[in-house]
């Protein structure tokens, strides 16, 4: 996958690295960008190879939201995708993650700008880690608008719901800092260590058995809104045959062997 002119991609190991590249504007959300992002998630989830996914963004931020104008097509930029969103004006929600949500786990590494659009993307994202001075925020009540990429529904679920209503009805900006201690995200680094610090939890991830990590993943989201009996035989169901893959009986062997393992999905 070469990705777009907005969105770029590399591989490290067995993690694929998405990079949101459009720094002159803070990496708001273009046409070019959307559909970068959608192919990246479909890519991923299609490559056996691929284990999990780090989101970037290029320039020292993140995602400064939706970019009006470019989505909307004025100018030729982005033109040659126009007919990408005739064929499915769902795209940019599945880009967005509202609509989507890949099989590998996908962890954000945040620099800079991470508001609106950017702070909703976040919210479809597994794991989070930030720069000392990211900034996070839902802005639309400020301009009269609202956060339609899922943050009504996915905040409160994700955070306490007090926090998740004074950061969607105040508009203001949140910290880095302010961010971790209300759950939104997970660590706190040094400014420009973020990425660093993505790929080490994603070689960690990528270590483990892959069927595991993906059942794992999917359980979690599966059974949020169930009863404990309900969410505990769903879990039970999607666990159990997890104990017969080879990759299980690799994973008991490597162990008695006192050697890493070497899981080949099966």
């Amino acid at each position: 996958m070469s990705g777009t002119e907005h969105l770029t991609v590399r591989r490290e190991g067995a993690t694929l690295v998405l990079t949101l590249n459009r720094p002159e504007a803070k990496n708001a959300l273009s046409l070019s960008m959307l559909v970068g992002l959608y192919d990246g998630w479909l890519a991923a989830d299609a490559d056996d190879e691929v284990r999990s996914v780090v989101l970037t963004g290029s320039g020292g931020s993140f995602c400064a939201g939706m970019d009006l104008k470019a989505l909307a097509g004025r100018g030729m930029e982005g033109e040659q995708h126009r007919e990408r969103l005739k064929a499915d004006p769902d795209l940019h929600w599945k880009a967005m993650l509202r609509h989507h949500r890949p099989r590998k786990p996908v962890i954000a590494a945040v620099e800079g700008h991470c508001v609106a659009g950017g702070t909703e993307i976040l919210q479809g994202t597994d794991i989070r880690v930030a720069g000392e001075s990211a900034t996070f925020g839902l802005f639309e009540v400020r301009r009269g608008l609202f956060p339609i990429g899922g943050s009504t529904v996915r905040l409160q679920r994700q955070i306490p719901r007090t926090h998740a209503l004074e950061m969607l009805l105040t508009g203001r900006p949140y910290s880095a800092r302010e961010a971790a201690g209300i759950g939104l995200i997970g660590q706190v680094v040094p400014d420009g260590d973020a990425l660093g610090k993505a790929l080490e939890i994603a070689e960690r991830i990528n270590a483990c058995g892959p069927l595991a990590v993906e059942a794992v993943k999917a359980s979690v989201y599966e059974t949020a809104e169930m009863s404990e009996t309900d969410g505990l035989a769903a879990e039970l169901k999607r666990g159990w045959p997890i104990f017969d893959t080879d990759d299980a009986k690799e994973g008991a062997r490597a162990f008695a062997e006192k050697r890493p393992p070497v899981y080949k999905r099966a």
